[in-house]
């Protein structure tokens, strides 16, 4: 059986592109739903509110992630990590076939319930094998979920077009091959650290000293959620509204996130070498100033500025990332659990607000609120400390 007991500097390639490559895996189809939303909408006749709706439902089994992380520091739960993909593969392709909004609303659930099982104790992995480049890390591990939704919505509007929505479940069989090969890697991997004796009551003392960090991260992902859920869950809707066609709005999401990609993967080594907080303040000042532009641009010039955007909207993912794990304690996964909470609580909270502002005020108002909402995650990044402890 392989340990994690054992700390050390080393930067272990190998195992962070395996783990980096099961997150690509897994969210490659939780990426399917944004895609095919003008499709959904049209077909269900569902309003924009409850289009936005179904990504806050997604998100909701992230309110188990501290309890699941509580289990991840005691004990070998690999197991979650190999079946993850298989059933958020099976819920996801399943999507084309509901026959209402109910029956879509409880697939995207349960593909929420097993990506909390995925996310939760891989990110703990990855600090393990990073050694002491654990921005580093945090880009490959990100870089896989960027690159994940870079395919999504090709993989599923090619499945749309060969095969029709209704037929999309025969993408399937690549998500389970991907178990399959989970199941040989990681079957026997223990992923946790033993937690000392004494410290197995503290879990409240540890979110208590971190709470500061914790409101921090929730106000910087408060804020960009607006420009986040305007370009990444309402793109395909927006550009439809213009007159775009399907595959080009599916063909913009896959640019904006390969481009984030390229942002996360950049954004971690390079937090290592100047500091967290100082990329953070980067691209908080400029995802406004590309947000306003775009919103106020046509034609070949919104491709350019889609690339930009999606550079600097993603980079963040990796640092705060970094950040959470630089944190100093033996509850990691625990810490990781409560920040991935979060995460969901902030930027649901925004997705519904955005979702709010397009039933009531159109996509391009919704799109112009968004620039002065990005815009004041700045503040709250000039209040971050450049580390935390949980120690005693």
């Amino acid at each position: 059986m392989i340990s994690m007991d054992k700390n050390t500097k080393k930067f272990n390639t190998k195992n962070v592109i395996i783990i980096s490559l099961a997150h690509m895996s897994h969210d490659t189809y939780s990426a399917f739903l944004a895609p095919i939303l003008p499709i959904l909408i049209d077909q269900l006749g569902i309003t924009l509110f409850m289009a936005g709706m179904l990504d806050v439902v997604r998100r909701i089994p992230q309110l188990l992630n501290p309890l699941l992380g509580m289990i991840a520091d005691r004990i070998r739960i690999s197991v979650f990590i190999i079946l993850a993909p298989l059933v958020t593969t099976l819920s996801m392709s399943f999507l084309g076939l509901s026959p209402n909004a109910t029956v879509l609303t409880v697939l995207v659930f349960v593909s929420g319930i097993s990506a909390a099982f995925f996310h939760v104790p891989s990110p703990v992995m990855i600090k393990h094998f990073s050694g002491d480049k654990i921005g580093r890390g945090m880009s490959f591990y990100m870089l896989g979920g960027e690159l994940a939704r870079t395919l999504g919505p090709l993989l599923i509007l090619s499945g749309v077009s060969l095969w029709g929505l209704r037929g999309t479940w025969r993408l399937a069989p690549l998500g389970m091959a991907a178990s399959l090969v989970l199941f040989f890697q990681f079957r026997k991997v223990k992923i946790h650290r033993p937690v000392k004796k004494e410290s197995s009551g503290s879990y409240g003392r540890t979110f208590v000293k971190l709470l500061p960090l914790f409101l921090t991260i929730g106000g910087i992902i408060f804020f960009r959620g607006a420009m986040k859920a305007a370009l990444t869950i309402y793109l395909p809707t927006y550009l439809t509204g213009k007159d775009h066609s399907i595959w080009m709005a599916g063909i913009s999401l896959s640019l904006l996130q390969f481009s984030g990609a390229a942002g996360t993967f950049a954004a971690g080594p390079l937090s290592d070498r100047i500091g967290r907080k100082k990329v953070l303040l980067m691209a908080s000042a400029i995802n406004p100033i590309l947000m306003l532009l775009f919103v106020n641009v046509s034609g070949i010039l919104v491709i350019p500025l889609l690339i930009l955007s999606g550079f600097f909207l993603f980079m963040t993912g990796p640092v705060i990332l970094a950040a959470v794990h630089d944190v100093k304690s033996e509850q990691g996964a625990f810490i990781n659990g409560v920040y991935m909470t979060v995460n969901f609580f902030f930027a649901s909270l925004m997705t519904v607000i955005v979702g709010l502002l397009a039933d009531r005020y159109g996509m391009d108002k919704t799109y112009g609120a968004s620039v002065i909402l990005s815009a004041l995650a700045i503040p709250v990044v000039l209040f971050m400390k450049d580390s935390y402890s949980a120690r005693e």
